[in-house]
């Protein structure tokens, strides 16, 4: 019988995701879900890579260049990932140098962004083909 259930790593740098509390999720994010909590994104998307065997990772608010080097090494790594940052369009999306430089890196397959006042999406933006690993 196969399983369409994935290790997934949820990285929580300000317990906005799975609202920890006593070390128990009050979210529920999923039976195979390793969460990490109040550590900087790229530490622990190093962290989650090196003990927990993810298969996806998941991280909110994405935006410096330390957490675009944890990204690209998690993608070298064969690690997929879910991420969300801050940009009202494409163009605000580049605003950030290192959303340009993510861009530059090949990684992403997609960028889906939001209608901010009812969440719903806006615009899907198919990236191209990932072909690059960069360390």
């Amino acid at each position: 019988m196969s399983s369409n259930l994935f290790n997934v790593g949820v990285v929580d740098e300000r317990g906005e995701i799975a609202a920890m509390y006593k070390g128990i999720p009050q979210n529920n994010l999923g039976k195979m879900v390793d969460i990490i909590e109040n550590v900087p994104k790229n530490l622990g998307i190093m962290m989650l890579i090196r003990s927990m065997a993810p298969q996806i990772i998941i991280a909110d608010e994405i935006g410096t260049k330390e957490d675009v080097e944890a990204i690209n090494y998690a993608f070298c790594s064969g690690v997929k990932g879910v991420f969300t940052c801050h940009g009202a369009n494409y163009n605000d999306f580049l605003r950030n140098p290192y959303m340009k430089e993510i861009i530059k890196l090949n990684i992403i397959d997609k960028l889906i962004f939001l209608s901010p006042q009812k969440g719903q999406i806006e615009e899907v933006m198919f990236i191209g083909e990932k072909e690059k690993c960069l360390l």
